[in-house]
């Protein structure tokens, strides 16, 4: 008979089997916190190629052998795992908008997982949808959003930013026809979307989803503070077409490449002057409304028709928890309202036996909001605002470290937590093959991760990558900001030999 690998029960939630899962969760940290002591830095030192050689020889049959080998693969996958993924504690990982999950919602997610709820019917998780209910009245709260309000959380930013752009998309183009019913076959109106050209990319692939087209972007110009120009907003609304009707205007809090945030207040005035829809995208800066320091920053996104916030970002959360707030739930009921006789009939939806489906463009969705709603009982507004407060700090100290350093070039403050430079080459001017090359040497070595980035408006003759910190970690300090620009100096030295 095969090995087993949970003993005496299987089954998770089964009280036996919960024990189980406790004593093999501690088992499992165990063996991935001796792997993670023998770690020296963000990432294993090895290269793609490498790595997938590694997972030749330790998966001989590949991930789904004909017999389990029971609880001692698991354990020795885990000590691998650990000690060949990302290190995001690591204070030298700062590449992506992807901070450490907080202890008390990885171990809130270990329950959410044992118990396997979903909330698309109240009897699927009835503790789960009520728990989501009162997690996304808060957060529309904070946004500054009236009892009207709604929400639901979604796999992610893309996501969310996707069904904000399908509930602008019905609403717009209700006075031509019932889009959800008949689709956009012979419409005889052209959709667009304005967004600022630095505009996370999710903006133009959920146009391409929903039959708009890409071409149905319209990039607005930014400022020199990487912010959308409100005058350019007003003068392409002015140019529209006679058959050119307008979705949203898709404003950014937090542009993944600067941290940079769209004037909301004005571009919420033009946008209603327009008569159409304001959608901020904060899957980034929506951490702001937990800082009293930084809430300024979202001045005006109470005026938005919906906002999307990654908590997974800004809240320190496992992956995924983004939410969609909505200023007036009937958005949800006009787009993925839906009724189903064998999950939420009607009589059983009047008899308060309702779930979430038909808010959500998913119909199984676990418990994101138990997690979320752990860490904030945990440590209040006050303790998540402390925390993007720490990170803030620290980008404005590694910005003043950048501008000192005689060997690397600022681009722009930070506005956030993201700090745009370069390494300048000795001989100056171009710099692209060099920061290119220092970030991958960096990679192979495991000993930073640092991001990337193209510019537009670079000064001539300096080129157009540049090197990224994303600063996420609210334990690193200005010591560890040293470190990792004292690798990017080393790297950039070492490569520029070789170019």
């Amino acid at each position: 008979m095969p090995p087993t690998l949970l003993e005496p029960d299987l089954l998770a939630a089964d009280p036996a089997g919960l024990a189980e899962v406790g004593r093999l969760v501690t088992e499992l940290t165990r063996e991935a916190a001796g792997a993670l002591r023998r770690r020296t830095g963000p990432l294993p030192a090895l290269t793609p190629r490498e790595l997938t050689r590694l997972l030749d020889d330790e998966l001989p049959d590949g991930p789904l052998p004909a017999t389990g080998r029971g609880r001692e693969a698991v354990l020795a996958l885990a000590r691998s795992y650990a000690a060949h993924t990302v290190d995001l504690a690591d204070p030298r990982a700062a590449a992506h908008l992807q901070p450490p999950a907080l202890s008390v919602a990885a171990a809130a997610d270990v329950l959410a997982s044992v118990f396997n709820a979903s909330v698309d019917t109240w009897d699927s998780g009835p503790y789960a949808v009520e728990i989501e209910r009162r997690l996304v009245r808060a957060l529309t709260e904070l946004a500054g959003y009236g009892p009207g309000a709604d929400g639901v959380l979604t796999p992610g930013g893309t996501a969310s930013n996707l069904q904000a752009l399908l509930i602008a998309r019905d609403t717009a183009l209700r006075a031509h026809r019932d889009i959800r019913g008949s689709g956009l076959a012979g419409l005889d109106a052209r959709p667009v979307v304005y967004c600022s050209e630095l505009a996370h990319f999710s903006v133009a692939r959920a146009c391409g989803v929903l039959g708009l087209g890409e071409d149905a972007v319209r990039a607005v110009p930014v400022d020199d503070a990487h912010r959308m120009r409100p005058a350019e907003l007003e003068r392409a609304l002015r140019l529209l077409g006679p058959k050119e009707v307008p979705i949203a205007v898709v404003a950014t809090a937090g542009t993944t490449d600067y941290g940079s945030v769209d004037p909301l207040p004005e571009l919420a005035a033009i946008a209603h002057r327009a008569g159409t829809r304001l959608h901020v995208d904060a899957a980034y800066g929506g951490g702001a409304l937990f800082s009293d320091r930084l809430r300024p920053l979202l001045d005006g996104i109470e005026a938005a028709d919906t906002i999307t916030m990654d908590l997974h970002k800004t809240a320190w959360q496992p992956a995924a928890a983004s939410v969609l707030l909505a200023r007036d739930a009937r958005d949800f009921a006009a787009t993925t309202g839906l009724r189903v006789g064998y999950l939420n009939p009607d009589d059983d939806g009047a008899a308060g036996y309702d779930g979430l489906l038909g808010n959500s463009m998913a119909t199984t969705r676990r418990a994101d909001a138990f997690k979320v709603a752990a860490t904030f009982l945990a440590l209040g507004r006050e303790g998540i605002g402390a925390m993007l407060d720490a990170c803030h700090d620290l980008a404005r100290d590694a910005a003043a470290a950048v501008e000192a350093h005689p060997r690397l070039e600022l681009t722009t403050r930070p506005a956030l937590t993201t700090v745009v430079f370069r390494y300048v080459p000795r001989a100056g001017g171009v710099s692209d093959a060099v920061n290119g090359a220092l970030r991958r040497r960096l990679l192979a070595e495991g000993s930073a991760l640092i991001g990337r980035t193209d510019v537009k408006a670079a000064e001539p003759g300096t080129g157009t990558v540049r090197l990224k910190l994303t600063l996420l970690n609210p334990q690193a300090t200005a010591g560890d900001i040293d470190e990792l620009l004292a690798a990017v100096d080393a790297a950039g030295q070492a490569v520029e030999g070789q170019l």
